[in-house]
């Protein structure tokens, strides 16, 4: 009987990068692997579709009775740690990973990453999930031709490859204070409608993200300077579908942008919110949590740091 535990990363997904397609090609993204929140499981063969534990039982079973029924095999899984589905971490496609990946390993199946992204419908828009389970640490991705890809959807909608990885960084021991409040994310049907309804967006505002992309954000990360990365942060939030996508929750998340010392951002379609910083983690979460619990809101906080491994599986 052969016995894994695999462990997967969450991941910031700092903005996609190109929904205008001028050159051709679009989404495009940046972002990167977090050690807290993760998804363990530990899990082993069986003649049926087992899952005990966890806040996610369905999605964990969804995903499991799709490749129980493609690989004609079982699986027994208990999960040790999730989190919450359509926050803006990515639990998702880490699930879907996760549980591909000890279908993988114990039926001897030699699959790679992309192949089981591809099997589970991970990775349509952005490839930076699939990405940090493979790789962990900074993801910069190159999207999609629209040869492949010709219309601006989200991934829940995208039939697509995960796009290739253009760049990979690990990225220094810096804290990542991240703030889940009680909002309702935008997902499903909505977040296509998202899509539809404010797409392309204007080439200047891709070109400009672009340049702190590539002039600001990247020599950053090369060069470990936390404050230039803060600086390019604070610049994303204002431009491109990530302006769109902070704009759906009103003044609130605008607010606490404006009024905080610290460079914050918001994770792919939120609600979850971000900020990297050095020695001061403790003081930004104590901010941040000040500031949904003063208009209401429960709000949960991980201070945690980037993982630059991604995925591990141990035998067990």
């Amino acid at each position: 009987m052969t016995k894994v535990k695999i462990k997967t990363p969450s991941r910031i997904h700092m903005s996609l990068i190109d929904l205008n397609g001028l050159l051709g090609r679009i989404d495009g993204g940046v972002g990167f692997a977090l050690e807290e929140p993760n998804v363990t499981i530990e899990c082993e063969d069986s003649d049926d579709v087992v899952v005990r534990g966890g806040n996610n039982v369905s999605r964990f079973q969804s995903v499991a009775r799709k490749l129980s029924q493609t690989f004609g095999k079982g699986i027994k899984i208990d999960v040790l740690s999730d989190y919450e589905a359509h926050v803006g971490l990515g639990s998702g496609t880490q699930i879907s990973l996760a549980v591909a990946s000890a279908f993988n390993e114990i039926y001897d199946l030699g699959l790679s990453v992309r192949e089981m992204a591809e099997i589970t419908g991970r990775g349509g828009t952005s490839g930076i999930g699939v990405a940090v389970f493979e790789f962990g640490g900074f993801i910069l991705d190159g999207g999609h031709s629209k040869r492949e890809k010709p219309n601006f959807m989200p991934s829940s909608a995208s039939k697509a490859k995960p796009p290739k990885v253009l760049a990979r960084y690990d990225l220094p021991d810096w804290k990542v204070v991240v703030a889940v409040p009680n909002l309702k994310g935008f997902y499903g049907k909505e977040e296509v409608s998202l899509f539809q309804k404010f797409c392309p967006i204007p080439v200047e505002e891709v070109s400009k993200l672009c340049h702190v992309i590539l002039m600001k954000l990247l020599p950053s990360v090369v060069e470990s300077n936390l404050d230039e990365f803060g600086e390019a942060v604070k610049m994303i939030q204002r431009l491109g579908f990530k302006k769109v996508e902070i704009d759906q929750y009103g003044d609130l998340i605008w607010n606490l942008f404006d009024h905080s010392d610290y460079p914050i951002g918001m994770s792919s379609t939120g609600p979850a919110v971000y900020s990297v910083v050095d020695t001061n983690a403790k003081s930004v979460a104590r901010e941040v949590r000040r500031y949904f619990e003063d208009i209401g809101l429960n709000v949960e906080v991980y201070i945690t740091e980037p993982d630059n491994i991604g995925a591990e599986i141990f035998y067990i």
